[in-house]
């Protein structure tokens, strides 16, 4: 019974919500049985687990068991669970209750009491920040309750029609729009095939409209025209320029796609060398952490807190850098926590110069991911060499080397550390007073496909 669907319902309840489930099946509104609030008493007792056979006789006073009555007993409880979670999230939704209230009041038609209750909603409405496809969905509701009030009085009255129609377009071509962007951007990730079904008359309906200064139309229509056309970085910085502006008109777990889609594309760019792009990225990832966009059940990722880490120091943002480092530690997950404090920490005492705190840093951490294992190293060879302890950094290169073929380290990631040492090595037996032999290393480098310290290594010669 312990992995029955009612078993795993009652498991995801917490202490709380237990507390309020025992008011709410004590509430004859809700639930007239008695031996349904006995069988949850039960059933959300620690002391006597899941037992079926002993839970069908206390909810029934000890009768004889029945395998029938009992499937009905866990079914009965099971939809009155489900109607507490529905319920539930219902009330949570304050505008969504007001707006049922309003249609309540006009099938009773009692007038009065729907023009309060209406004003009042619309007055809310307009005072929240969000404009997003939801706002426009309540409006288009309010107004179509209005008309259906007020065409019983005067029947061809059709102005309320030509009004509200506005907003039931703005919430589908947003949400349609929106479901574009995530196709697209998916497709490009994992390029699967996409068909862009009616992007084109999305586009020209939008722009015909005159709709581009609604940010729920704006910031999709923008974010679309950067994904189909990335190299054109007009439509890029207009979607950022939205984002920046208009982002808080959209909750926080929506406007979150279209940020990572923004950040993505920069660290495309990115990866292509383009290395003016990382102010792009530390100003969409500097607004975008002030406003909650990046946390995720209230965590962020450690692949999120190394770029923007990365971001901010070459933007040389390093006061800022240094904040974030620790105000955003405890946000990582637990068991990447330490790690990814120590090591970016490091990167930002290397960006300072302070090569003793790198190295202190780097020789007490311990990286069990083998990539960030592989980071750590290459920030310590960095420092070997600068420091000129040209002894300690050969043995750390053969090392390093080592480490890559013992933890089979494949794909992009072992050719580019790989490359990382053999360049360093060239490095250090280069006569750097010939002209000959640097052009020659130089030219090398600059010519390796996949290399990620090029500008490092090239900064030498």
């Amino acid at each position: 019974m312990e992995k029955s669907t009612l078993a795993q319902l009652i498991h995801s309840f917490s202490p709380a919500e237990i507390r309020e489930l025992r008011k709410f099946l004590a509430s004859p509104f809700f639930n007239q049985r008695e031996d349904l609030v006995k069988l949850f008493e039960f059933l959300t007792d620690e002391k006597t687990g899941f037992d079926k056979e002993a839970a069908h006789r206390r909810a029934t006073g000890g009768k004889p068991f029945d395998p029938q009555e009992n499937r009905l007993l866990m079914s009965y409880l099971h939809k009155l669970l489900e109607q507490y979670i529905a319920v539930k999230e219902f009330a949570a939704d304050k505008i969504n209750v007001e707006l049922h209230l309003v249609a309540g009041y006009r099938r009773r038609g009692l007038g009065q009491a729907f023009q309060r209750t209406r004003r009042d909603l619309e007055n809310a409405l307009e005072k929240q920040p969000l404009r997003d496809a939801n706002y426009h969905r309540t409006r288009h509701r309010l107004q179509w309750e209005e008309h259906r009030l007020a065409s019983t009085d005067d029947p061809i009255a059709a102005d309320r029609l030509h009004r509200l129609a506005d907003h039931l377009d703005i919430e589908y071509l947003s949400r349609k729009l929106s479901h574009s962007c995530l196709l697209l951007s998916h497709s490009t990730v994992y390029h699967t095939d996409y068909q862009p079904d009616i992007e084109e008359t999305l586009l020209a309906f939008a722009e015909k409209k005159g709709w581009l200064d609604v940010p729920a139309i704006a910031v999709y229509l923008h974010c679309l025209r950067m994904l189909r056309e990335p190299d054109a970085v007009a439509h890029f910085q207009k979607f950022k320029n939205l984002l920046l502006e208009h982002g808080q008109r959209f909750p926080a777990d929506e406007i979150r796609n279209p940020y990572l889609m923004a950040v993505n594309h920069c660290i495309r760019r990115l990866n292509a060398g383009e290395k003016t792009w990382f102010r792009e990225a530390f100003d969409l990832y500097k607004t975008g952490l002030a406003n909650g966009y990046l946390l995720e059940n209230g965590e962020l990722s450690r692949f999120a807190y190394h770029n923007i880490v990365a971001a901010a120091l070459q933007s040389e943002e390093l006061d800022w850098a240094s904040g974030f480092i620790h105000e955003y530690r405890t946000f990582l997950p637990r068991q990447y926590r330490e790690s990814s404090f120590s090591f970016n920490l490091a990167r930002l005492e290397y960006a300072r110069h302070n090569f003793d705190a790198v190295l202190t840093l780097l020789q007490k951490a311990n990286y069990r991911d083998p990539l960030l294992n592989l980071a750590a190293k290459t920030l310590l060879l960095k420092t070997w060499y600068e420091l000129g302890e040209r002894d300690l950094l050969q043995s750390h290169l053969d090392a390093m080397r080592n480490y890559i073929h013992r933890k089979r380290v494949i794909g992009y990631h072992r050719t580019n550390y790989l490359n990382i040492i053999r360049f360093t090595d060239k490095l250090l037996n280069v006569n750097l007073l010939s002209k000959t032999e640097t052009e020659k290393l130089r030219t090398a480098i600059q010519k390796e496909d996949t290399l990620t310290e090029r500008d490092w290594l090239l900064r030498w010669l």
